[in-house]
């Protein structure tokens, strides 16, 4: 049987099939444009060049692009602690769809695998301007121990973008919604978007 055959491709859902009070949302890779400052900060201060962002084909950077592993770690160390001159960008549509979330959802809950929250916060706070008081942002610090945390507050969707979590939470009854990056690319059962246009479609407004 072949790959596809064991996950199938997810099929077409009906719109508004998420209720903005129960649905919460990853960080990099669904809000931020994590990996386009990853690629900024690579060719600017270390001068890695050649890389494209389709490059990034996994979500272990060490097994699918070729740059030494000390640089990968030193870069990533940057961007959770802040230390780069380039903005950190949000993905197109981001902010628009979280506003009207957070004025429907007591709190919004954001829910990233980070280590600490960082700088994120303030980026955060400042993407949803005056909406940005109910916001909630957990760090894990693993993957695995976002399923607690959702299941907590009564999760129901969770926007993400690392496959591998999304079959970590499915058997928990939190319906995964996969946001399409190139390190996602291999076949699933899941709900997926690739913008926040048809996130948006598929949220209860």
């Amino acid at each position: 049987m072949t790959a596809s055959g064991l996950f199938p491709r997810p099929q077409p859902v009906p719109p508004a099939m998420i209720d903005p009070a129960s649905v919460a949302f990853d960080v990099d890779g669904v809000i931020a444009d994590t990996m386009a400052l990853f690629l900024e900060i690579a060719r600017d201060e270390f001068d890695v060049r050649g890389i494209r962002y389709e490059d990034i084909t996994c979500y272990n950077l060490v097994d699918c692009i070729g740059m030494d592993p000390a640089v990968i770690d030193r870069i990533l160390s940057r961007i959770l602690d802040g230390r780069y001159t380039r903005p950190l960008k949000a993905i197109p549509g981001a902010a628009g769809v979280l506003r009207r979330v957070a004025r429907r959802a007591e709190p919004l809950l954001l829910v990233t695998a980070r280590p600490h929250i960082g700088p994120v916060d303030a980026w955060v706070r400042g993407l949803l301007a005056d909406d940005a008081a109910g916001v909630e942002i957990v760090a894990t610090g693993a993957f695995e121990a976002k399923t607690e945390v959702l299941l907590d507050r009564g999760i129901t969707h969770f926007v993400e973008d690392r496959l591998e979590t999304c079959f970590t939470l499915a058997p928990t009854g939190i319906t995964p919604v996969l946001f399409a990056q190139p390190w996602n690319r291999k076949p699933h059962p899941f709900v997926e978007v690739s913008s926040w246009a048809e996130l948006d479609e598929l949220i209860q407004w």
